[in-house]
């Protein structure tokens, strides 16, 4: 079994500013469904995010808030390495099990992060233990695992 990585309250806290387009403080299906169809999810954006949206939506009310995210990250004791290998698959574009600087660059600007393809390199420097310029699983996990 592999070690469990719990997320740190300000990393769930940008985690869900990121789903949160507009600021609102509450994550709608359609920027769920957004962010999905951005990160090239392989099935119908929309049909993801309604399951998502069923299941995180404890009050009913249409909207996920930061409560509930927290919630739903909580549960299952902070078991998030099946949640790292999907964000690790989203992020290696060309499925060679690593991350480039140019990949993480895209992923991140349709985020909407404004980070520049050198910020990538040094990010990704700051990880790459194994010294290829890229980052595998392995580091990817030492890197999510870091407080911001």
């Amino acid at each position: 079994m592999e070690k469990a990585i719990p997320l740190t309250q300000q990393q769930l806290q940008k985690i869900f500013n990121k789903y949160d387009t507009n600021g609102d403080g509450k994550i709608s299906l359609s920027e769920l469904s957004a962010i999905l169809k951005s990160l090239g999810s392989s099935t119908a954006p929309e049909e993801e995010a309604a399951r998502a949206m069923s299941e995180l939506d404890l009050d009913r009310d249409g909207f996920i808030d930061l409560d509930e995210f927290k919630a739903f990250h909580s549960r299952g004791g902070g078991d998030h390495i099946k949640e790292l290998k999907e964000a690790f698959e989203l992020y290696d574009k060309d499925k060679n099990g690593k991350i480039s600087a140019s990949e993480l660059h895209a992923v991140l600007r349709c985020l909407g992060d404004k980070c520049s393809l050198k910020d990538c390199r040094r990010m990704i420097g700051s990880v790459d233990v194994d010294g290829d310029g890229c980052v595998n699983f392995d580091e990817f996990i030492s890197m999510m695992g870091r407080s911001s």
